[in-house]
């Protein structure tokens, strides 16, 4: 073999690239080269093109009234309208067909043709892991227009549709091939929950979260993720202070945008990633692409966040981050030279019900540039010298609008930083 290369080494490139119409190139190079390791030259298979979702979500911050129409009245009609067929899961309940039946007289009353989809841990006399693989289920829900997750524990629900093994059950594919072809998701409450690829498990009271951290497992586990990897999802937000539970969350799983949804209201998201608000209150969007956190500082901490309230009526597009006030409020954009009011914006509650809407609102619309609001628990919970500063503070990018018909704001991109406090024991004294 040797005197075959120096022969081959005196007849020069033509002989080597005649052997390699042979298939000798690769002998030849390896003797040729000293240590030199060959290289498999393969092109890997093309990753099948996924194609986004033709469907709508509807994602109910819960408490939904019955009166209102507007949320109501939207999943009908993206559903096909009159007549259309909703199915319905009430597995998120301890009773599911209680649940379900409703949520089926709400829909009926604003002309769908819904129905109740007999599954769930809770529902007696049913085995839900035969219920979730059931082809005439199955075949319901495909054809379906419109699917509705009713409140509850969302770990009901992700235990009923996901196998023991962690994958889809059929009845899941189902789900997921309805949203793909252009049907409607809704969920309220707990199916709002389920809606991210995270949702929230066996959540301690919101400053436990910041004060003792969030582990995946217990407070977190995975959910069913139809709006994307890439948002956060929570529910009964401003009237639970919920906003300050989402922040520990998307820095542990990371994520960059979080929705915070408040009660009887909804977040419509359709195919091209539109977001409108819509129902009676707003919603939070989060926004921690900028946002550092100081390992130094010993407690939960964060700098450079970025905080909004999308008020009813108001769009904002996920993929471009363009943001549509309502049209009350088009012609309302605040003028920062001119704020109505100068004095102080203060808090000792920031967890407590509607407070950072409120700040927020008296904030964008000031003469002050930032504003600084307090979380501390009781005397008795188990780190009571522990609170936490908030701090919202205007920068060149935020942006306030109000509306014409009624005392409310839209209110966009105020830097948040928290960082932990420590309190004097005992907090009050009497006199």
């Amino acid at each position: 073999m040797n005197s075959l290369f120096l022969s081959l080494k005196r007849l020069g490139t033509t002989a080597l690239i005649v052997l390699a119409s042979f298939g000798l190139q690769g002998c030849a190079e390896a003797s040729a080269v000293k240590n030199t390791k060959t290289v498999k030259a393969a092109v890997p298979p093309a990753k099948p093109v996924v194609q986004p979702p033709k469907g709508t979500l509807v994602i109910i911050g819960g408490g939904l009234r019955a009166d209102n129409a507007e949320v109501w009245q939207r999943i009908v009609q993206l559903s096909g309208g009159k007549g259309a067929r909703i199915a319905v899961f009430g597995a998120a309940s301890i009773n599911p067909e209680k649940s379900a039946n409703s949520t089926i007289a709400k829909l009926n009353q604003y002309g769908a043709d819904a129905f109740f989809v007999p599954i769930g841990v809770m529902y007696s006399g049913s085995d839900y892991r035969k219920a979730a693989e059931d082809p005439v289920l199955v075949e319901m829900i495909r054809n379906s227009a419109g699917i509705y997750f009713a409140g509850g524990d969302q770990a009901r629900i992700t235990q009923a549709l996901v196998r023991a093994d962690g994958t889809h059950s059929a009845l899941l594919d189902a789900i997921w091939d309805t949203y793909r072809r252009g049907g409607v998701l809704a969920g309220s409450s707990a199916g709002a929950a389920i809606m991210s690829t995270t949702m929230f498990y066996d959540a301690k009271p919101v400053l436990d979260m910041l004060k003792m951290g969030v582990t995946d497992g217990r407070e977190i586990a995975p959910g069913l993720g139809f709006i994307g990897n890439d948002v956060f999802v929570d529910q009964h937000l401003l009237v639970r202070g919920r906003f300050a539970r989402m922040i520990p969350v998307m820095l542990k799983k990371g994520y960059h945008i979080g929705l915070g949804i408040d009660e009887n209201s909804a977040m419509v998201v359709n195919s091209e990633r539109d977001v409108e608000i819509i129902g009676y209150s707003g919603a939070l969007l989060i926004d921690l692409s900028s946002a550092i956190t100081d390992r130094g500082v010993k407690g939960f901490n964060i700098s450079n966040a970025a905080i909004s309230y999308l008020d009813r009526g108001d769009k904002f597009n996920l993929v471009t981050r363009a943001f549509t006030p309502a049209p009350d409020k088009a012609d309302g954009k605040l003028d920062p030279n001119q704020p109505d009011m100068r004095e102080p914006v203060f808090t000792n509650d920031i967890l407590g019900n509607n407070a950072v809407l409120d700040l927020m609102g008296n904030l964008i619309d000031n003469a002050q540039q930032e504003a600084i609001g307090i979380a501390f628990g009781n005397p008795r919970d188990p780190y009571p010298d522990l609170g936490f500063e908030f701090r919202f503070s205007k920068t060149l990018n935020s942006v306030g609008y109000t509306s014409s018909e009624a005392e409310a704001y839209s209110v966009l991109k105020l830097r948040l930083d928290i960082r932990p406090i420590q309190l004097q024991q005992p907090l009050y004294r009497y006199k």
